[in-house]
């Protein structure tokens, strides 16, 4: 496997550790025969860790098919490597910016990642334009 694919292994790791920490670290008051019960999500952090969920499982599907589509149409490994590690750094950050309330960070963030996996997404039709 490619670094590229545990980023996205690892990615869809980060969206689902996001919302499982604040289930296990209120698991007195988490009721696991009512997950989405809006009661548990009324505590400022909770919400905010149920919300970078959300966008996680959002921004997934176009990374992973990025990376798999780029590595598929030969894009140069290297540097779908190395733009999938910065993706995953992003998202790791974002969702610390999530947690912490500062949403003007969170948004800039959200913007590199995105451009990252447009980066990732065009890399097989400009690897013809990029110094070997």
């Amino acid at each position: 496997m490619t670094v590229a694919e545990w980023c996205v292994f690892g990615t869809l790791l980060l969206y689902l550790l996001t919302i499982a920490s604040v289930k296990w670290i209120g698991f007195r008051r988490f009721d696991n025969a009512r997950p989405r019960a809006p009661d548990f999500y009324e505590d400022p952090i909770r919400a905010r860790a149920l919300g970078a969920h959300q966008n996680g499982i959002e921004a997934f599907p176009f990374f992973a098919v990025a990376v798999l589509l780029a590595e598929f149409r030969l894009g140069p490994q290297h540097l779908i490597d190395e733009l999938a590690v910065l993706f995953l750094i992003v998202r790791i950050a974002y969702v610390f910016t999530y947690l912490g309330n500062r949403p003007t960070l969170r948004s800039i963030l959200w913007s590199i990642g995105f451009a990252i996996n447009i980066a990732i997404f065009f890399l097989p039709a400009v690897k013809g334009y990029l110094p070997g």
